[in-house]
């Protein structure tokens, strides 16, 4: 289903506060069963959800390029690891990570929302919003922040809210 970004951005503001603290609270006392029926719901997530209706992970956030990262997708442009980092990339001191020099992301089409290096993309990208995670309490951090920037993840917290 398509993704209205307007109006995802203002739902999830007027909901943030109350995603946040019900994530906090399924933190102190996991339902015994949430690992069990996370994949259900995430799959349940994805008939609502379409990425490329949306990609504002793409437009407002960027993913920690790891080493291996850095190294498979230099080989992508036929170029060492230095050269795509002094290109593309930035070093974010404080985390102690690579991110992306510019937001948009600059591997992001913009008019069709699609990833110009999808095939070698870094795993941070391949993994993202992390609603799979085996043990869903050990992303509770990752998820409250993802609220206000993915809409799978605000469905997932939103159809939890109705289990739970």
């Amino acid at each position: 289903m398509q993704v209205n970004l307007k109006s995802f951005k203002q739902k999830a503001k007027k909901h943030e506060k109350s995603f946040k603290s019900f994530l906090s609270k399924i933190g102190r006392k996991p339902p015994k069963d949430l690992d069990k029926n996370a994949p259900a719901i995430d799959a349940e997530v994805w008939k609502e959800v379409d990425c490329l209706s949306c990609a504002n992970c793409c437009k407002s956030m960027s993913p920690t390029f790891t080493a291996t990262d850095i190294k498979r997708i230099a080989g992508h442009f036929n170029i060492s690891p230095k050269e795509f980092k002094a290109t593309w990339l930035e070093y974010d001191a404080k985390d102690n990570d690579w991110v992306n020099v510019s937001q948009p992301c600059q591997f992001l089409n913009l008019s069709t929302n699609m990833c110009a290096i999808y095939e070698v993309r870094p795993a941070d990208c391949a993994g993202f919003p992390h609603l799979k995670k085996k043990k869903f309490v050990e992303y509770l951090h990752v998820h409250k922040q993802n609220i206000s920037y993915c809409p799978a993840t605000f469905k997932m917290v939103e159809k939890m809210m109705e289990r739970y």
